[in-house]
């Protein structure tokens, strides 16, 4: 019960979200899915991202043992071969908790928050899978969810075209 209401809470503090579905990691170590993941914008998956924006990712996780510092690690996929994705800084997973700090106590529920720049090398109009795998110390995976996304034209492209077929009455 106090699980619940901890999950509850965590939920509340990632603001008015719908709840994404996600699927399991590819691979043995895949590990446990997180028990809430929000992809901001997106309730059932692929999610719709723009190029140029932040992709923001919230998961709420539980920790399995006491664990020092954590690394985030995307991935995605070109066919069935494995491409990682150099989240540089934000692989730092302790920097990002929003209701705790590391080192973290077993049983707590981490609420984390990734914001991912969807740089312009992603081609427009694809779909890719993506994989977002938190790894300990021991680089044992504590949590990882896949979603798959959807690369949309930049918001501000879009806000031109728009203008450019306006036509004004004079």
């Amino acid at each position: 019960m106090f699980r619940a209401v901890l999950l509850v809470c965590a939920v509340l503090a990632l603001g008015d979200a719908q709840i994404t579905q996600v699927s399991q990691c590819i691979g043995s170590s895949a590990g446990p899915v997180p028990l809430l993941t929000i992809v901001e914008g997106c309730g059932t998956p692929p999610c719709v991202v723009p190029q140029g924006q932040d992709a923001v990712i919230s998961m709420v996780f539980q920790a399995p043992r006491v664990i020092h510092n954590m690394k985030t690690l995307a991935m995605t996929y070109l066919l069935t071969i494995p491409v990682p994705l150099d989240l540089k800084e934000l692989s730092e997973t302790c920097n990002f908790l929003i209701n705790t700090y590391c080192p973290v106590e077993p049983g707590i529920l981490i609420v984390y928050q990734l914001r991912m720049l969807i740089e312009d090398f992603w081609p427009i109009e694809t779909q890719w899978p993506l994989e977002f795998r938190i790894v300990d110390d021991n680089d044992v995976t504590v949590t990882c969810a896949r979603v798959a996304i959807h690369i949309a034209p930049p918001v501000l492209e879009k806000l031109g075209a728009q203008n450019a077929t306006m036509s004004v009455d004079v």
